[in-house]
């Protein structure tokens, strides 16, 4: 199977991975016909096992290879990371000042980015969609990595593990856009629809992110680094906070710490 996929173009692996992933949110969404709310502390701790799985994969999936990758080609492991990481997060810093949305739990009131006159519903898909632009440009770049001379298969299984640590977290995304829609009163095939819709970006960054990647594999590291970085954004800009903003409940820490240990394991043993 490993050697079937290593022949394939990496640009269809990256549309097939990030397929995969957005499926999953499908998934997720999909919980919406069987729930109408979620208790907080379920949804603290999807949240917090999100962030943890994020958190791994920026290092284990992207940080770590972009290091050693840029050492096997002359540069000093540290430019491209720190370059290319705090690239990441000012571009979805950018992004979060003009896309307009509205973080989960969030008084229409509250919305960021440019003012608007869009539905609280539309707002918090484009919230999500905010979160799913950097995780599909992450399997987009580990996938475009297959370009490269110094790439075998391990590379390939790097891959495979991010997009799958990817649809993991995806998975309580979905269902945390869709329930909370339906909690407010949209009919379960609407939210549905909403949820699952704010995956869709996922394959189109994925492609691109693979698509630049082979156009320009010196910049590499920097791409693995730029993903992470972006990725990273995410977590600590919306999903961590949102995770704790009940300092009493221990449950968004929680999930952390075990999104993280999956994430970690899953790039260690299959690695």
């Amino acid at each position: 199977m490993i050697q079937y996929l290593e022949t394939l173009n990496p640009i269809l692996l990256a549309f097939l991975a990030t397929v995969f992933t957005y499926f999953v949110t499908m998934l997720g969404s999909s919980m919406v016909f069987f729930f109408k709310t979620i208790n907080l502390k379920v949804l603290n701790s999807m949240l917090g096992f999100a962030s943890g799985v994020m958190i791994a994969a920026s290092f284990w999936s992207l940080l770590n290879p972009a290091i050693e990758l840029a050492e096997k080609i002359g540069l000093p492991g540290w430019k491209p990371a720190v370059i290319g990481f705090l690239a990441g997060g000012l571009f979805l810093w950018a992004i979060d000042k003009v896309l307009p949305h509205l973080h989960l739990n969030k008084k229409s009131s509250l919305a960021e980015g440019v003012k608007t006159k869009l539905r609280r519903s539309i707002l918090l898909v484009l919230s999500i969609t905010l979160h799913n632009i950097p995780e599909g440009l992450a399997v987009g770049v580990a996938f475009g990595a297959l370009s490269s001379p110094e790439s075998d298969t391990s590379t390939l299984i790097a891959a495979m593990t991010l997009a799958l640590g990817i649809g993991l977290q995806n998975f309580p995304e979905g269902a945390a856009v869709s329930i909370p829609l339906r909690r407010d009163g949209m009919s379960r095939m609407r939210a549905f629809i909403y949820g699952q819709a704010s995956g869709i970006v996922e394959p189109v960054a994925g492609v691109l992110g693979a698509i630049f990647v082979i156009k320009m594999t010196f910049l590499l590291p920097y791409a693995l680094a730029f993903a992470a970085g972006a990725m990273i954004y995410v977590v600590a800009e919306e999903l961590i906070p949102t995770a704790k903003e009940v300092r009493s409940d221990d449950s968004g820490t929680i999930g952390v710490m075990l999104g993280f240990a999956l994430m970690m394991f899953l790039d260690v043993a299959l690695g």
